[in-house]
């Protein structure tokens, strides 16, 4: 199949290859995005697909804690001057609060009641559409509980309190100092929000199965076309199994706050000061547009056909 300049530059971003390399893999894929990032990862040209920065859509996270409870809601809108509005702002304000009481369940969070106007969440967006003039939706929503200690809490790229465009809850659980451990949360929250790789578990065994098999099967393409003999190409696998596992695993990254201790020394550090053991039970990640394709078109070409001229 033809390999559009589009695909090629899009790969390019994703991958950090180089323009040939990326229409090479396009072509040994026949166009496919996710199949060429592994064809090029094969070949030891990319090391990991950038996917978490696929930012596609625009709007708000918004982040609510009430004592050892907190919601984070991601509302899009098709543009980022939405977000600055401040209807807008009141609605996903309003929407993370009633996450809250739904448990941060997305659906039920769209049937529930809007404060003071008869509707539903989803009924009071569909509202709001036609008032704010851009196509809203409520996309996603999650809730972080610990039964004694505190959650930790992060905005990126605020623009009212509790309203951002990256969101984070981590929940801590223990019976130690509080002001130790609002101080330990916010930190970590500030480490979800600016480490790379992002985390995606804490521990290995929370990984999603199916990711961890694509990882193995892609280490294990790579060891074997090395020509090693099985033994150590199995040997190889584990190895960089292991160092994928210490990338996106929360408790093994380095703690970016002092760029040197590991995530679970930190915490035990902590726990000197806070006088108890700590556990950090969950923690949640919304960064808004995360893993939504956006369709770029020609900026020029679009002023072009509006006046009439093409």
């Amino acid at each position: 199949m033809a390999i559009t300049a589009a695909q090629v530059k899009e790969l390019r971003e994703l991958t950090g290859v180089g323009m040939m390399d990326c229409k090479n893999a396009l072509q040994e894929t026949n166009g496919d995005m996710d199949a060429a990032v592994d064809w090029l990862r094969t070949r030891g040209l990319a090391k990991a697909a950038k996917k978490a920065g696929r930012v596609a859509a625009e709007g708000l996270v918004g982040l609510q804690v009430e004592g050892t409870r907190g919601a984070v809601v991601e509302v899009n809108s098709e543009t980022d001057f939405v977000a600055r509005n401040e209807d807008f702002q009141t609605i996903v304000t309003n929407v993370a609060k009633l996450a809250l009481a739904v448990d941060g369940d997305v659906a039920a969070l769209g049937a529930a009641s809007y404060p003071e106007t008869g509707r539903t969440v989803s009924g009071e967006i569909t509202e709001a559409v036609a008032k704010i003039g851009e196509n809203l939706n409520l996309r996603r929503s999650a809730m972080v509980s610990v039964s004694d200690g505190v959650i930790g809490n992060y905005v990126h790229g605020s623009v009212a309190p509790g309203l951002g465009s990256i969101g984070i809850l981590v929940g801590l659980e223990s019976t130690g100092d509080k002001a130790v451990l609002e101080a330990l949360g916010k930190q970590l929250a500030m480490h979800v929000a600016a480490a790379s790789p992002t985390p995606l578990a804490i521990l290995p065994e929370e990984l999603d199965a199916a990711l961890v098999e694509r990882e193995r099967a892609l280490f294990k393409e790579q060891a074997i076309a090395s020509g090693k003999p099985a033994e150590i190409a199995e040997k190889m696998v584990e190895g960089r199994m292991r160092k994928f596992y210490e990338e996106v695993c929360l408790l093994s990254q380095t703690f970016v706050i002092d760029g040197e201790t590991k995530v679970a020394d930190a915490i035990a550090a902590a726990e000197k000061d806070a006088g108890a053991p700590i556990k950090l039970s969950a923690f949640v990640r919304f960064a808004i547009g995360d893993g939504i394709e956006k369709e770029e078109g020609d900026f020029a070409a679009e002023v072009a056909a509006t006046a009439g001229t093409r």
